[in-house]
C-alpha cells in the first residue's frame, strides 16, 4: 500500500524500523526550510531506507550514530549509484532527530588534549564573550594572536604568568610586525593589550605588562576611501530585475547599503523587530553592539516591504532577508551580503573600484560631504564611535583641498 506524507511525498510503503514513526515530523521540518519537492521525496526516501536498514541489524533508536550512516551508504553504494546529496540528507535527518532529542547528541571531543597555552586562550575566549560582551568577529580576530603569544613564550609547557616580562612582548611584537600588514599589526598590538589587561585583573600578574606593548606605527588616512560613484550605483540598481524574488530582496539589500551606509553585517544581521514601520526608522545593532536608530526613506522602506509581500520565503527566521535556497534561513554572516554585491557588479558590467559591499558606505559619506554635510553629521549616520574615523573623507572633498594648496614657487607659466 503506498504510503502519502503531506499530499506531496509518495512512497512505495509505510515505513518500517525504528526511524518509522519520525519520517513525517522529518519531512515537515524539511519543507519549511523551503526545499523544493523533489530534494524532500530524496530525503524521505533514503531516511524510511535508512531505517529499514536499521531494523534488519536490529539497531535500536538510542544507538543510532553517525557512524551508522556511513556504513549505510557504503551498504547503498553496493546496491544503486549514489545520488549527489546523499550523504547531505541523511546528515539532515541525523540532525533533525538530535535537535528533537530522539537520539543522545554526542559531544565532539577535541582531537588531541589541549595545551595549557590553548587552555588559557579558551579562558580568555570565553572572558571576551561572557565578561565583556565582544562581538564574535573582535574574538575571532583577538584569541588566535594570544594562542601564538602563549605558544611562542612557554611552547608546550605551564603557562606562568610569573615568568612574564615586557621584554617577552616586546620581542614578541617586533618579530610578528614584521610580516603583518600595518593594520594586522596594529590588531595584534590591540589583541595583546586586552589580554595582559585581563591577566592583571584575574591577578595573574602584578606589573602593567600591557603598558609594554610597543606601537606600531600606522599612518591614519594614507589612502583614500574606495567609494562607488552615484551614477555607478544607478546603473547597478537600474540592472535588478524586480519582477523575481531574489531580485526583490537583493535591490533593498543594495538600496540599505547606498542610502544608508550600513555596513555588509548589519543587512546580514537585520531582524524583522527592529524596523519600527510607524516611526520610519530602523533599529540597526552595529559594531559592539551599539544600537543606533537610523531614518527608513519611502525609497527604502518600499523595496522591503516589497520584497516581504512577494518575495521572502515563509520560514521561522525573524532575519529580514533569506536565502533562496533551502535550507531557507538567514544569512550566516557578511560573506552572504558580500557575494549579493559581487554577483550584481559582475552581472551589470559596472565599473566600480571594488566587488566589496564597503564601497557603498564610503560612497554615501563622500556624496554627503560633496552636498555640505559636516563630518559629525555624516559620522552620526554611519555610526562612527569617533570623530577621528570620519576624518578620513576630508581628503575626497578636492574642492576644499584646493584652497590650502600652496602657489608652486616660480609660479605657473
Amino acid at each position: 500500500m503506498k504510503f502519502i506524507i503531506d499530499n506531496r511525498i509518495v512512497l512505495s510503503r509505510s515505513p518500517q524500523g525504528p526511524l518509522a514513526k519520525y519520517i513525517v515530523p522529518f519531512a515537515k521540518a524539511m519543507r519549511e526550510r523551503g526545499y523544493a519537492r523533489y530534494s524532500l521525496y530524496r530525503q524521505v526516501l533514503l531516511a524510511a531506507c535508512f531505517s529499514e536498514w536499521l531494523r534488519k541489524r536490529d539497531i535500536a533508536l538510542g544507538g543510532i550514530t553517525s557512524d551508522h550512516l556511513r556504513r549505510y551508504l557504503r551498504y547503498r553504494a553496493q546496491k544503486v549509484r549514489l545520488c549527489r546529496g546523499d550523504a547531505a540528507a541523511l546528515r539532515h535527518l541525523l540532525d533533525f532527530l538530535s535537535h528533537a532529542r530522539v537520539i543522545p547528541t554526542k559531544k565532539k571531543l577535541p582531537a588531541h588534549p589541549l595545551t595549557p597555552a590553548e587552555r588559557c586562550a579558551q579562558a580568555y575566549e570565553q572572558y571576551l564573550r561572557e565578561t565583556r560582551g565582544l562581538t564574535r568577529a573582535t574574538i575571532i580576530n583577538y584569541v588566535p594572536f594570544i594562542r601564538s603569544f602563549l605558544q611562542d613564550r612557554f611552547g608546550s609547557g605551564p603557562v606562568t604568568f610569573s615568568r612574564l616580562c615586557a621584554r617577552d612582548v616586546v620581542r614578541f611584537v617586533q618579530r610578528q610586525a614584521r610580516r603583518l600588514h600595518p593594520k594586522r599589526a596594529k590588531l595584534l598590538t590591540s589583541a595583546l593589550r586586552s589580554f595582559l589587561q585581563y591577566a592583571r585583573y584575574r591577578g595573574k600578574v602584578r606589573l602593567d605588562l600591557a603598558a609594554a606593548v610597543p606601537i606600531v606605527p600606522n599612518w591614519s588616512m594614507s589612502s583614500l576611501p574606495r567609494a562607488i560613484g552615484r551614477d555607478a550605483v544607478r546603473q547597478l540598481l537600474a540592472s535588478i530585475d524586480r519582477s523575481t524574488a531574489v531580485g526583490r530582496r537583493d535591490y533593498a539589500i543594495l538600496l540599505l547599503l547606498a542610502r544608508l551606509g550600513l555596513r555588509s553585517g548589519e543587512v546580514a544581521s537585520l531582524e524583522l523587530d527592529e524596523i519600527d514601520w510607524k516611526a520610519g526608522q530602523l533599529n540597526v545593532c552595529g559594531k559592539s553592539g551599539q544600537r543606533n536608530d537610523l531614518p527608513l526613506s519611502v525609497e527604502v522602506g518600499q523595496a522591503i516591504a516589497a520584497y516581504l509581500r512577494q518575495g521572502r520565503p515563509r520560514g521561522s527566521s525573524r532575519r529580514v532577508f533569506l536565502r533562496a535556497r533551502a535550507p531557507v534561513r538567514g544569512f550566516r554572516g557578511a560573506s552572504g551580503v558580500g557575494s549579493v554585491v559581487r554577483h550584481r557588479l559582475l552581472g551589470a558590467g559596472v565599473d566600480a573600484p571594488t566587488y566589496g559591499a564597503h564601497q557603498f558606505r564610503h560612497g554615501l559619506a563622500t556624496e554627503m560631504l560633496h552636498k555640505g554635510a559636516s563630518l559629525g553629521e555624516i559620522g552620526e549616520l554611519l555610526g562612527h564611535h569617533s570623530p577621528e574615523t570620519t576624518k578620513i573623507y576630508t581628503k575626497v572633498d578636492v574642492d576644499a583641498l584646493r584652497t590650502l594648496a600652496l602657489p608652486w614657487p616660480g609660479g605657473v607659466r
